[in-house]
């Protein structure tokens, strides 16, 4: 702790508690944030994270405790007060006005102005001056919808920053980048500890930590399990223990599955290609293995699984699905068996508003409704029961009738994991599938993929994390472009290998 008493800290929180219903959901949490350092906030799903930085952020009141900012200390705040503090939020989805340049977003709500009137070309000069203090190299008048995701993500701290932001708190920042943009925004972040600006950095993915982190907490079950100010070097299986209570083997291989040499393939392309997104893709999926599609956001590999879901249309080449034609509609596809884990579950998958057990049985809503308008609850929740039990869903006594959105990231991925094995499909397209999902959830999904290999069901996962290929993937093709740059069977599947043949 010696470098960091050397440095100023810029917010302080002492034996903050926070109840819910009676029940304690934060017992008594301890934390500093430092100028001129990030602090990287880890946890699972339900740790207690979001309730933490709700009390910082003025958006919940603790039951006790204290916060003390610039040298005054406040048993609650509200989002004026911590405003005026220069305490400001970055969430994971990012909230800007597409329709807006980037000189407006900068100001928004706050637009320069003089006797009623906007003055524009000052607010552009002053949107072109902090965006070269940053040395960021982004047009003042640019349509922010004509941004990428990272460079987006760069105008809302651009915003907060411009709003004399000294303590930012950074939720999940890189969940929708590409490689290149993370390590933009990675340079960036190193900009702003420069100029000290307090970070704390939420996270899953503990790879970031060397890159990214100077001290690291950990929170479970509501607790302040692990505190330490050399992020870097913490080894990983320390942060893994304090953050699921136990010791897990995360970067294993999967036991190798052998697969029948007369198993006829239940996805198989032959020098397909579909304009503008990929092209010459050849890939073959057997029954009872995972195969992982490895690169970067961009390289194609989601439009390849999802042409097996009839999302993406193939316009050269040939695709079969169980030996015949490939899937002409999401619908079609259902039908030959063929089921799909979307990126975004929450924009693409999960219907929010429903309850869990309608969710998991959506494809069949037509059976389940039996003919009327009105749902069959004791269906809903038989399907349910049988896979909550199976798929170790955590949930309350009344979850099957629980709108999915209370469920956490990992309990809403397995539902929808749930939706597919209900509905009997003997192929699986997972994009993305522990995407903001915390350790021990992740854990229990590849445990999940394991255990539907080894029942003969074929599985495509499509991934731009590595970790995720060594620890699930019989085989991993990867590819950069738009084309397949590699083929590595089960004894390839490597770090080294992932990244080299991805293009580093």
């Amino acid at each position: 702790m010696l470098e960091n008493s050397r440095k100023e800290i810029a917010l302080s929180v002492r034996g903050i508690k926070k109840s819910f219903g009676g029940v304690e959901v934060l017992h008594g949490i301890d934390l500093d944030a430092t100028s001129g350092r990030v602090l990287a906030l880890l946890g699972e799903n339900g740790a207690g994270k979001s309730t933490l930085v709700k009390i910082i952020s003025g958006d919940y009141e603790p039951d006790s405790g204290e916060i003390s900012v610039a040298n005054q200390t406040f048993s609650k705040l509200t989002p004026i007060t911590a405003g005026n503090l220069g305490i400001r939020m970055i969430y994971q989805e990012i909230n800007d006005a597409g329709t807006l340049s980037v000189a407006e977003n900068i100001f928004l709500g706050r637009l320069i102005s003089k006797k009623g009137f906007v003055q524009w070309r000052q607010m552009r000069r002053e949107a072109q001056r902090i965006l070269n203090d940053l040395e960021v190299d982004i047009d003042p008048n640019a349509l922010m919808s004509s941004l990428r995701v990272g460079e987006r993500q760069v105008i809302e701290i651009a915003r907060a920053l411009s709003d004399k932001a000294a303590i930012l708190v950074l939720d999940e920042p890189t969940a929708a980048l590409s490689g290149d943009e993370v390590d933009t925004l990675f340079e960036f972040i190193d900009r702003l500890r420069d100029k000290g600006t307090a970070m704390i950095y939420i996270t899953h993915r503990l790879d970031e930590l060397r890159r990214v982190a100077d001290d690291v907490v950990v929170l479970r079950d509501g607790n302040l399990a692990l505190s330490s100010s050399d992020a870097r070097n913490i080894d990983r299986s320390i942060l893994i223990e304090a953050m699921v209570g136990s010791k897990i083997d995360e970067f294993g291989r999967p036991k190798m599955n052998l697969i029948p040499a007369n198993a006829e393939p239940l996805i198989e392309l032959r020098d397909a290609a579909s304009a503008g997104s990929f092209e010459d893709a050849n890939l073959v999926i057997l029954p009872g293995e995972v195969v992982a599609l490895y690169g970067k956001v961009g390289s194609g590999i989601s439009e390849v699984a999802e042409a097996a879901f009839g999302v993406q249309k193939i316009t050269a080449g040939e695709l079969f699905i169980n030996g015949g034609p490939p899937a002409r509609s999401p619908r079609n596809a259902i039908g030959l068996g063929v089921g799909l884990l979307p990126a975004d579950r929450k924009r693409e998958g999960a219907f929010l508003g429903l309850s869990s057990g309608m969710n998991l049985v959506a494809p069949f809503w037509s059976g389940v409704l039996g003919g009327t308008f009105w749902a069959n609850g004791k269906k809903e929740r038989t399907s349910f029961e049988k896979w909550r039990t199976a798929l170790r869903i955590r949930v309350s006594e009344s979850g099957a009738d629980k709108a999915i959105s209370f469920l956490s990231g990992g309990n809403q991925q397995k539902v929808l994991l749930a939706r597919w094995l209900n509905a009997g499909s003997k192929v699986l397209v997972l994009l993305e599938p522990t995407r903001g999902v915390d350790v021990g959830a992740r854990q229990e999904i590849y445990a999940v993929i394991r255990q539907l290999a080894d029942e003969g069901v074929g599985i495509l996962i499509s991934t731009s994390d590595y970790e995720e290929v060594v620890q699930v993937a019989d085989r991993a093709v990867v590819m950069s472009a738009g084309k397949i740059t590699s083929n590595l069977d089960y004894h390839e599947v490597s770090v080294v290998a992932l990244t080299d043949a991805s293009g580093g």
